[in-house]
């Protein structure tokens, strides 16, 4: 029997990690990966990635993160925001590869049976410093401390206008999937490039950051959906921590200034089925 197994962050632009994707294999024939976002930014790189992937593996189930869904000047394709998704969602179904936007397939192997999850939920500017309010009084926080994301540049949410409400169209569309279409009993697999609960973030380094990583909309999410496991990204912070009793597991890559200290061989697939393991 297979194992399901995940990895994220790849950010493929840096050879080192280009290199990495290109020696990633299953143990068996039957292996599932999750790819929990942030394979790239430029269209070509991000196919590339999900071509040698879903040769490789019995099935791949991606989640886009923040990079995916950046218009940078160098990608010959120039869509923004929902346009930019469903031209992933489109390029994903070319190769067999699944998305937030298709059934929730069942796992039935090892540790198994468990549906799997992916969500594309995006951030809301909930995960506020301590004493702010609002979106504005956070902001003006983040910059004082020099904390911009990136995706603030980079990431046009047209035709929303802005990003929480790009999340909160997200969060009503998947509330309704989950409540008509997950098998009654089953225990499910929870997929998302950001963590869904704020614990995680508490260890962030910059933690005004925090503001770009998710929304207080899932905190009840793992217990209501039955989650086994979730699975999330972004943080570049690979580890496990348990949250109302479900394990939720980082399995970012990184950026190779991040891996390459790290005493473990970078690139290893994390276990979610059968048990899950410490990411690195």
């Amino acid at each position: 029997m297979g194992r399901l197994v995940a990895i994220s962050d790849l950010h493929v632009r840096y050879p080192e990690n280009r290199a990495i994707v290109e020696r990633l294999t299953p143990e068996s024939d039957d292996d599932w990966l999750l790819v929990a976002g942030d394979i790239g930014e430029v269209m070509a790189d991000i196919e590339w990635t999900l071509t040698v992937l879903a040769e490789r593996f019995a099935r791949v189930i991606w989640t886009p993160g923040n990079h995916e869904l950046w218009t940078p000047k160098e990608d010959p394709v120039q869509l923004t925001g929902e346009a930019r998704y469903r031209h992933l969602v489109a390029l994903c179904r070319r190769l067999g590869v699944l998305t937030p936007e298709d059934p929730y397939p069942v796992w039935e192997g090892e540790g198994g049976p468990a549906v799997i999850v992916p969500l594309f939920l995006h951030y809301d500017y909930s995960f506020r410093p301590a004493g702010t309010r609002t979106k504005e009084q956070a902001m003006a926080v983040a910059e004082a401390a020099g904390v911009i994301c990136t995706d603030e540049y980079m990431i046009t949410p047209d035709p929303h206008p802005n990003s929480e409400s790009w999340c909160a169209a997200r969060l009503a569309y998947t509330e309704e999937r989950l409540a008509n279409e997950l098998p009654e009993g089953l225990p499910t697999v929870l997929v998302n490039h950001y963590p869904l609960v704020r614990e995680p973030t508490r260890v962030l380094r910059y933690p005004e950051f925090a503001l770009w990583c998710g929304t207080e909309r899932t905190e009840e999410w793992p217990v209501r959906y039955r989650a086994a496991c979730v699975v999330y990204g972004h943080l570049h912070i690979p580890r496990l921590i348990r949250h109302a009793g479900v394990p939720h597991q980082e399995v970012s890559l990184g950026y190779p200034r991040e891996w390459k200290p790290r005493a473990a061989e970078p690139g290893r697939l994390v276990p979610i089925m059968p048990g899950v393991g410490a990411a690195r």
